[in-house]
């Protein structure tokens, strides 16, 4: 639909360092937003240079935690309508196409609608092991809707039951595993830290048993083996990340609670809920 007008839509995108990910990302939103806003915690590559090259107005914010960082910039969007991206996410085109038929139809229905995703590992798309069956909320009402306190697994905190699109966000989570390792410890800490946060506690049996469950029910349950040689690499994979979150809740378990402070912008987005 080449040449159709902006929707009345802000699209939101929150980053840090994402330059190999984030002209891609506003590259698949090109003339369907009425807004591109960037919300950057101190990138220190080309991400600030490469958004402003897609015509993006960027602000700036100290980076806490993915919720409080979504949180902070909802105000700041300039439509009634938000929709959110992290950097290594793009829109499909038929999303596009369905997003622009829901706004000639009205606009949305609901504060908050579900969003499927395709998750990409090493460029193929999993069907199967849980990641098949992925979704997000991501398109809301700036004035009515916000994520819930969670330092990881962010939600947005809407009740009652929502809308659904069919079309799907491309997630290109997993690329490389250099690239993924490092987002797979921030995922595990910040998951460790929430959990004792709440009051949970672990010791050796749970560091044991966790991960192991976790590759079964990813594997065998979730049908992982369907997806071949990449599923039960992905498994094993998604069973370290387990094992690295309770492993340090067992650690902090031990010390009382201190956690370091890490930073990332995509805790949410690193693996399957724990």
């Amino acid at each position: 639909m080449s040449g159709a007008p902006p929707l009345p839509l802000s699209v939101l995108v929150t980053t840090r360092d994402e330059e190999e990910t984030i002209g891609a990302c506003l590259a698949s939103i090109a003339g369907l937003a009425g807004e591109l806003l960037v919300v950057d915690s101190g990138s220190t590559d080309r991400t600030l240079a490469l958004a402003l090259g897609h015509g993006a107005r960027i602000l700036e914010h100290p980076y806490e935690s993915p919720a409080r960082q979504k949180n902070w910039a909802i105000p700041y969007c300039r439509h009634p309508w938000i929709l959110i991206l992290d950097a290594d996410e793009q829109v499909s085109p038929a999303l596009a196409d369905e997003l622009r038929a829901l706004f000639a139809a009205g606009g949305p229905a609901a504060p908050g609608t579900w969003i499927p995703r395709e998750n990409r590992f090493l460029g193929r798309v999993m069907k199967h092991g849980g990641w098949g069956t992925d979704r997000v909320i991501r398109l809301i009402a700036r004035d009515t809707a916000r994520y819930d306190d969670r330092l990881v697994h962010e939600e947005i905190d809407l009740p009652g039951p929502l809308p659904a699109l069919s079309a799907p966000l491309l997630h290109d989570t997993f690329r490389s595993f250099p690239q993924y390792v490092p987002k797979a410890w921030r995922w595990a800490e910040a998951g460790a830290r929430e959990a004792h946060r709440r009051g949970r506690r672990a010791g050796a049996l749970t560091v044991l048993t966790r991960p192991v469950a976790r590759f079964l029910r990813a594997y065998l349950l979730k049908r992982g083996f369907l997806d071949g040689g990449p599923g039960l690499v992905l498994a094993c994979f998604t069973a370290m990340t387990v094992y690295m979150k309770y492993a340090r809740l067992w650690e902090l378990t031990r010390a009382g609670g201190e956690a370091i402070d890490t930073r990332g912008e995509s805790g949410g987005a690193a693996g399957r809920r724990a």
